[in-house]
């Protein structure tokens, strides 16, 4: 193998923002490579709500009819379920993901897309063909070293991990998208504000028909509320949807401080027939696999010609479904600003303008999604889960919240608005659409930055003022309906 390797663009990863960017320039015509230390892609659902915003972007990309193919459609996301187990006493359920129909109008809309349920093993093959089918040339088995940056190129070192050889390839950019413990960020040493690892939660995908359960309250998430819920994690038993209604992943919560947990079949299968509450469940795992909730954020995204985005840059718990979906928006603001700059048509100053619109985007949404978190505690408090740590004594206070006295009346009424704030979770439409860039690349009209007449995390706020998504109309020219995404 060749000492070195010349290209344009070389990216770093291949989940959701590294696949992104191939497929991006790959239709651009930009000559790149992807290295991925693996030699696989996505293997388990990991990120699933794909909200309108990275749906336009596929759009773009002419991925939606794929992407849609095979995806959950946003009328089977209808419902958030509270209940002590799918086959125990349902607490509430919240409209979620816009369906609720005093919500459907402001997503129907926002956007010519729709939201839908894509997880990550299925959409980062969708990406990396299109990719591969435009010209990325994509190496496996490929680990990223280090690299150096002079005036006009980075050279960055690699490792073969199947031949152990390593060799270096040289390229005028370089995208960072290698995840949460991100090689690319570290040795450039982009600022890092927030913690890591502060708590500890558990997956178990499961085969597993529990359709008799699930099928007339239609969802992608079930949340399960019983003693030892609030322990780590993402503060509630889960269980959520992957295939409808026969295969799924489990969340349950683990203390970080003891140690990570390595789960044997039978201790998974246990914990998967205990949120369902059905003992004589036929259960197939298919993996398990533990992660940690963090609160991390990088304070710019860039150093000199490196790039970094996705994981590497913004780190925070699946709440809200953010992850993914902000991952392939860094993707679309950096790929177009790189193709300007390689053909001549811009100046490098517009890639600064990369890091001064994603960066506030990721902190908010670190932030958000980790606040979002934090809204499960009153829930927890009033159902009674938190006013003991025996299990027998919480449970008799659970059910003390159904007795017909002022105070179980009082609990129930605070249970009823703790489920309906979490709608900051479930109908966040105005966190996924109103980011309004400021940076050199933006040109002001003269005017005011519109006020957010409603809600500006719950609702979209359509407006043409300069830095905010392009709004969407539904146009017709001889007989043809286009939007004006």
């Amino acid at each position: 193998m060749a000492n070195m390797i010349e290209t344009d663009v070389l990216i770093v990863g291949s989940g959701p923002a590294g696949a992104t960017s191939a497929a991006l320039l790959g239709m651009y015509g930009v000559k790149h490579i992807l290295v991925t230390k693996y030699g696989w892609l996505a293997d388990t659902p990991r990120a699933h709500i794909t909200n309108q915003r990275a749906m336009e972007v596929l759009r773009d990309l002419g991925l939606e009819d794929k992407a849609l193919a095979q995806a959950t459609k946003q009328n089977l996301m209808a419902n958030n379920v509270f209940c002590q187990s799918l086959a125990g006493e349902e607490l509430g359920r919240l409209y979620s993901w816009g369906n609720h129909p005093t919500r459907r109008a402001d997503y129907e809309l926002a956007s010519p897309v729709s939201i839908c349920d894509l997880p990550q093993n299925l959409l980062e093959p969708i990406l990396l063909e299109a990719g591969g089918q435009r010209g990325t040339a994509i190496r496996f088995n490929t680990e990223f070293v280090d690299l150096v940056q002079d005036a006009t190129h980075v050279t960055a070192t690699v490792k073969d991990r199947l031949s152990g050889e390593t060799y270096q390839i040289r390229a005028k950019y370089l995208i960072g998208a290698d995840g949460s413990r991100s090689r690319v960020a570290e040795v450039v040493g982009l600022p890092m504000e927030g913690e890591m690892g502060r708590a500890g939660s558990m997956n178990i995908v499961a085969q597993v028909d529990l359709t008799k359960y699930v099928a007339h309250r239609p969802s992608v998430l079930y949340w399960v509320l019983q003693p030892g819920a609030q322990i780590g994690g993402i503060g509630a038993g889960v269980v959520r949807m992957v295939r409808p209604w026969n295969e799924w992943l489990f969340i349950w919560g683990y203390d970080l401080s003891q140690g990570e947990r390595k789960l044997s079949d039978d201790e998974a299968i246990s914990i998967v027939r205990n949120l369902v509450g059905d003992e004589t469940l036929d259960v197939t795992i298919r993996s398990t696999s533990t992660w940690t909730v963090n609160e991390m954020y990088a304070g710019h995204y860039s150093s000199g010609r490196v790039f970094c985005m996705g994981d590497a840059v913004h780190r925070h718990p699946p709440t809200n479904g953010l992850g993914s979906n902000t991952s392939i928006q860094d993707a679309y603001n950096l790929c177009w600003k790189l193709k300007y700059v390689l053909e001549n048509k811009s100046s490098p100053a517009l890639l600064d303008s990369y890091s001064a619109e994603r960066q506030p985007v990721g902190q908010q949404i670190v932030k958000r999604a980790n606040k979002s978190i934090g809204d499960f505690e009153p829930i927890f408090e009033a159902v009674g889960l938190l006013s003991s740590a025996d299990p027998a004594e919480a449970r008799k206070n659970m059910e003390a919240r159904k007795a017909a006295t002022p105070e179980s009346k009082e609990r129930r009424r605070r249970l009823y608005q703790a489920i309906a704030q979490k709608s900051y979770e479930f109908n966040c439409h105005g966190v996924e659409m109103n980011q309004r860039y400021a940076s050199a690349a933006v040109i002001p009209d003269g005017t005011p930055e519109p006020a957010f007449t409603r809600d500006h995390e719950l609702y979209y706020h359509a407006t043409t003022w300069p830095g905010a998504h392009l709004p969407h109309v539904w146009i017709e020219h001889r007989g043809m309906r286009k939007s004006t995404l």
